[in-house]
């Protein structure tokens, strides 16, 4: 495949190429910290998911679902898709440690090389990484992505000139729950961010108002139920989780396109957003 149908190093640049894959509706889903979903809904939402990014103009890969693997369903975590191709993670729960080989043979399918692999102690989750721009990669540091993986990170994407920025990621509740950088902020264009501001780190809070970079803040209530989970298709053409009118309402007030799905059983049972169920493939 030509080089040009892959390549990312942007959260809003237009979405030509997205991976998806579908859910598992075998496996413990307790053990997997979910709350119980309905299995019919899971797939019927992640379909109509599917389509609506196809509405966008979106061409969207879809990869079988892995039988028993919950979480694989949420597609951006096993690794990072740069503007060379994939890097596939190490990941440390342990019930996910097997998805980013599988994540490796279905970008190769679609036409993504891989072009690294974290190794040794270096271990990630991709909801830990954002462009801010085409050559800066902010990294959580987090009980999910080591400080290897930042120095790994930071070899791999030489050839690139890409600067890997670390900004450490709040304890909050615990290594048990699920903190990721994309938690609490989701860039929607190169001038505007979605963030739920009391777990954002300084230096990021930092980072942004240097950049010139507007705020829309989320509140407490609609953070915990994915309001700052949220996908850009292109600069300001958003795509978020039904049930979230106040942020949906504050982006539209910044001149923002949204568009939403039930995600009540594939999101917010896994909590994991619009975001988390994209490995995006290229932008540009």
């Amino acid at each position: 495949m030509d080089s040009t149908h892959y390549g990312v190093r942007s959260m809003s640049a237009p979405l030509r190429r997205v991976l998806l894959r579908k859910p598992s509706t075998t496996g413990n889903f307790a053990a997997a910290d979910w709350r119980t979903p309905d299995p019919r809904l899971l797939i019927d939402q992640h379909e109509a998911f599917a389509t609506l990014l196809a509405s966008l103009g979106c061409e969207v890969v879809v990869a079988d679902a892995v039988d028993g693997l919950v979480d694989s369903v949420y597609a951006r975590d096993p690794a990072l898709v740069t503007g060379r191709g994939a890097v596939l993670f190490q990941m440390t729960k342990p019930v996910r440690q097997p998805e980013p080989e599988l994540l490796g043979a279905a970008f190769e399918q679609a036409g993504v090389p891989v072009i690294g692999r974290l190794t040794g102690d270096a271990y990630a989750d991709g909801g830990d990484f954002i462009w801010l721009d085409e050559r800066t990669l902010v990294v959580g540091r987090s009980y999910r992505t080591s400080e290897s993986a930042v120095t790994q990170l930071r070899e791999l994407l030489a050839p690139e000139d890409v600067t890997v920025v670390p900004v450490d990621i709040p304890h909050a509740t615990g290594p048990e729950h699920v903190l990721h950088l994309m938690s609490f902020i989701s860039p929607v264009a190169d001038d505007l961010a979605v963030v739920y501001p009391p777990l954002a780190p300084v230096s990021l809070m930092q980072t942004l108002a240097a950049r010139g970079i507007t705020i829309v803040p989320v509140d407490d209530e609609e953070y915990l139920t994915m309001g700052c989970n949220v996908l850009a298709v292109r600069p300001r053409v958003a795509v978020l989780v039904d049930g979230n009118p106040r942020i949906r309402a504050a982006l539209e007030t910044h001149g923002c396109q949204t568009h939403t799905y039930d995600g009540s059983d594939v999101s917010v049972k896994g909590d994991g957003g619009p975001t988390c169920l994209t490995a995006p493939l290229w932008r540009g």
